[in-house]
């Protein structure tokens, strides 16, 4: 049977909202100029405490961390949510596939996210952030997915936002396909898939085809 990885963040769902405010939050606690949406948003799909770094936190940055999870976890579920057709996706690749999740996201909360949207119960593993040494875009979560599950790479698909999901798959040795989404410009996405959908259910849709399923 196939199996489909998804990446969470601009794939599943959208926490930009709630993402953000943790930013802002975090940095007014510690007394610093909080960054620029903009530049928050660039960062997003990196682990937290690199996106911290790339922000200028060179000290302390899993005080910042710690801090960040604290607020977002309380905020997360009111401030986020499922991506247009997202439910569908799942849906229709639980049909034909066994599905788990790869996120640089804590799992934890992950976790609770999707069981608040009720659809957590359709996924076999969430790798999150705790559960690896090396985040995407090594291969490590995938490679630890696909353990999980005890599936092969030859049957494995990744869809994913970014090039860290790309990346990612690629270096594992799975096929994958890319989504639009507002994290990673067309331009960036374009050098690292060669099939990019406009969202999860048409890359589901693609998949099936391919897999003449």
């Amino acid at each position: 049977m196939r199996v489909i990885l998804f990446d969470l963040d601009g794939t599943l769902i959208d926490s930009t909202e709630a993402i953000l405010e943790g930013f802002r939050v975090v940095f007014e606690k510690f007394g610093k100029t909080p960054a620029s949406d903009d530049e928050v948003k660039k960062l997003i799909g990196l682990p937290l405490d690199i996106m911290f770094e790339n922000l200028g936190i060179k000290e302390g940055v899993w005080d910042y961390v710690n801090a960040y999870k604290e607020h977002y976890r309380k905020i997360s579920k009111q401030k986020t949510i499922l991506l247009p057709n997202a439910k569908e996706a799942i849906l229709k690749a639980k049909e034909f596939a066994r599905l788990g999740i790869v996120t640089t996201k804590t799992g934890l909360y992950s976790k609770e996210l999707l069981e608040h949207f009720g659809v957590m119960k359709y996924f076999e593993v969430l790798i999150g952030r705790e559960h690896v040494e090396n985040p995407k875009p090594h291969p490590e979560p995938i490679l630890k997915a696909l353990h999980q599950m005890n599936a092969n790479k030859e049957a494995a698909w990744m869809i994913g936002d970014t090039c860290l999901d790309m990346v990612s798959a690629k270096e594992a040795g799975i096929k994958y396909v890319g989504v639009e989404f507002k994290y990673e410009s067309q331009e960036n996405m374009k050098k690292c898939a060669e099939i990019i959908k406009p969202d999860v259910l048409k890359a589901v849709e693609y998949i099936r085809e391919v897999a003449k399923l």
